[in-house]
């Protein structure tokens, strides 16, 4: 009886273990939706200002984790099953799915890492007033839902457009991106636009 329990145990581990082996990885889960539209109610709704003008440079990314680990490394390596890196640290290998689009690749070459709340836009909604280390701790968060690999062209069409101006293409992860972008600026208390305004509060009430 007890070979046998073993027997059904070990089963159910390495059905357990290749379930998760083909599951996608995500960025930090956001707040709920209840949470997400207190916070949205809370942000400041102000015009955006580019005054004085944006400089990526001054967001310095990416940094070290650990070892000779950066932070897009990190992100590769969270978010992809079965990774294997280099003595550098770089991935060599894995499998990934961007959530934006649901694409899959083998490729780390073919991701980038995008900014939920991309850089000019969490400058012109507050962090042009930041010091270069509130800059760089923004750039490099992986605590907060703000980091996250996916498709390389769809990260490029996105730029630093917000919510009122480009969504992600899969609808079903629409909800999840939402909540990351109110999560990432309520914690960083950014403002948002009028037009931003509105359309979150479209998404968030379609969740």
């Amino acid at each position: 009886m007890r070979t046998s329990l073993l027997s059904v145990l070990a089963v159910a581990a390495a059905i357990s273990s290749s379930v998760a082996s083909v599951l996608p990885r995500a960025l930090p889960t956001p707040v709920s939706v209840a949470t997400a539209k207190t916070y949205l109610a809370a942000l400041t709704v102000e015009a955006e200002s580019n005054s004085p003008a944006y400089n990526r440079d001054l967001f310095k990314h990416w940094t070290t984790v650990s070892g000779s680990c950066n932070t897009r490394e990190t992100v590769l390596k969270r978010d992809g099953t079965n990774v294997v890196v280099g003595s550098n640290c770089a991935a060599t290998s894995g499998s990934w799915v961007s959530p934006y689009d649901n694409v899959p690749t083998n490729l780390a070459s073919d991701l980038d890492i995008d900014h939920v709340v991309p850089l000019k836009e969490a400058w012109v909604s507050g962090a042009r007033t930041w010091t270069n280390a509130q800059r760089e701790a923004f750039a490099n968060d992986l605590v907060r839902p703000q980091l996250i690999a996916v498709t390389d062209s769809l990260n490029q069409a996105k730029g630093d457009k917000d919510p009122a101006e480009w969504m992600v293409p899969l609808a079903s992860y629409r909800c999840t991106y939402v909540r990351a972008w109110i999560h990432v600026k309520y914690h960083y208390k950014l403002s948002v636009d009028q037009a931003e305004k509105t359309a979150l509060t479209n998404y968030i009430n379609a969740c």
